[in-house]
């Protein structure tokens, strides 16, 4: 009895262990079946897959075609520039992308534009929230491009940044400070923020605030000023220059001298200036006129001087002990 027992359960144990090998075995048989028909699939579908990256390649280089061909038709007239750049970006993308949808229906079975458009409203909210900034940055370089406040090569202040523009893209502005740092500024700050244009124009109006002394005479320094600013070859002959008493100052007449400069980059403005405040200190130094330093009138009668004159007293008077006490000691020492 113990006998038959013992050989069931080997007997058992056997069909089991045949069992879970067969299981094994038709599990292994199943994927690498599974395997070969994907590699069997692959293997059809490369010849689909080298004719839909030969059709991107086509749409590639009519891309590429496109923008030599818009800036051949519109670079002869400067006004066009920021238009060109617009078709460029904006026409070369989207043949990109009729390539990639062409290319993506020939490489993949039952693959249709709508399939996708279908796929991309599954997430159509979230993507929106998560793309906002960059479709906004986005219709900004656009607008910005087609309505030109700025192009390339201005100067322009936007916030607490000032620097000439090196790129316009679709999504941000590059500018280069004048100290040689870049800064990337996104489109839509450009265009819902105010935006000063330092070179918008031909001419750029400059000023420097100077002061003469109450005893001086205005009329001889202004002519004085002018006759300086006549010599200056940093300044505009196509507009006049002023000057303008504009205040009483604590120890001067304060006078403002303006003038423009022809063109209004950052270089000429900093020589203009140099050489327009030379001239006239030269000018007034020539005509006996002061440029007065600060003057402070002292009534010795009040209170608070006295305070003042003796702290200023006994600090002088602790300076000379202290002097007098080193000196005694070096001697002594010696």
């Amino acid at each position: 009895m113990p006998t038959q027992n013992v050989a069931s359960n080997v007997t058992n144990a056997t069909q089991n262990v045949t069992r879970n090998v067969a299981d094994k075995v038709n599990e292994y048989q199943t994927i690498a079946s599974a395997a070969q028909g994907m590699f069997t699939d692959f293997v059809e579908r490369v010849p689909y897959f080298i004719v839909a990256f030969s059709v991107f390649l086509i749409f590639w280089a009519a891309s590429y075609l496109f923008k030599k061909a818009i800036i051949k038709i519109l670079s002869k007239n400067q006004s066009y520039h920021n238009l060109v750049k617009v078709f460029q970006r904006v026409g070369g993308a989207l043949i990109l992308f009729v390539g990639f949808m062409v290319a993506m229906v020939i490489a993949i079975p039952g693959f249709t534009p709508a399939k996708l458009i279908g796929a991309l409203g599954i997430g159509s909210v979230a993507i929106g929230f998560a793309f906002k900034d960059i479709f906004q940055n986005l219709l900004s370089g656009i607008l910005l491009l087609l309505s030109e406040p700025f192009r390339i090569g201005d100067q322009i202040i936007s916030g607490d940044f000032e620097g000439t523009v090196e790129d316009i893209k679709v999504r941000a502005t590059t500018i280069k400070t004048y100290d040689g740092r870049q800064v990337v500024i996104p489109n839509s700050d450009l265009y819902t923020s105010a935006l000063t244009v330092n070179t918008a124009y031909h001419q750029r109006r400059l000023q420097v605030d100077v002061g003469i002394g109450y005893d001086d005479d205005i009329r001889q320094a202004k002519a004085a000023i002018l006759a300086a600013l006549d010599k200056a070859e940093t300044v505009s002959r196509k507009a006049e220059p002023s000057v303008i008493a504009t205040g009483f100052g604590d120890s001067s007449i304060d006078l403002t001298v303006r003038w423009f400069i022809d063109e209004g980059v950052q270089a000429n403005k900093v020589a203009s200036i140099h050489e327009v405040i030379v001239m006239i200190k030269d000018a007034l130094d020539e005509a006996d006129i002061n440029i007065p330093f600060p003057i402070r009138t002292l009534d010795m009668g009040d209170a608070s001087v006295d305070a003042l004159v003796d702290k200023i007293n006994q600090q002088a008077a602790k300076q000379s002990l202290k002097q007098v006490t080193k000196q005694t000691t070096n001697q002594v020492t010696e």
